[in-house]
């Protein structure tokens, strides 16, 4: 408990790079359970989330310039349940975009209840 990625408000976003450029299918967000957390209670965890891709520099070997106006496409919108199973998969809309990418942007558009910092313990992207 408390070994979190930890943001101020309700609100946040991050972007993760990639090893390599991924053709995406799932994403898996986990939190603590009520049980492990010393007050009882995860009113810190995600509750509403959104994942999104990059469409800038896709076609492979192009630059972004200073100019360049990021394209995003979103993935899914999901509700990440404190009720459930502290590690949850949600599955992408991979039918949009048959293509690989290297960067994920996951919003974090709520929290279960806590005004002044939201938590996230892990964050897996699965793909080819």
């Amino acid at each position: 408990p408390g070994n979190c990625w930890a943001f101020k408000g309700d609100q946040g976003q991050v972007v993760i790079k990639l090893p390599a450029r991924v053709y995406l299918t799932a994403i898996t967000v986990q939190h603590i359970s009520k049980d492990a957390s010393p007050s009882g209670t995860i009113i810190s965890a995600p509750k509403d989330i959104a994942v999104f891709v990059s469409l800038l520099g896709t076609s492979g070997g192009g630059l972004a310039l200073a100019g360049d106006r990021e394209e995003e496409t979103l993935l899914g919108v999901f509700t990440y349940n404190v009720e459930k199973n502290p590690t949850q998969t949600f599955p992408l809309k991979i039918m949009l975009l048959p293509r690989a990418f290297s960067r994920v942007k996951l919003l974090v558009k709520s929290n279960w209840g806590n005004p002044w910092y939201t938590c996230i313990y892990r964050v897996k992207v699965h793909g080819k």
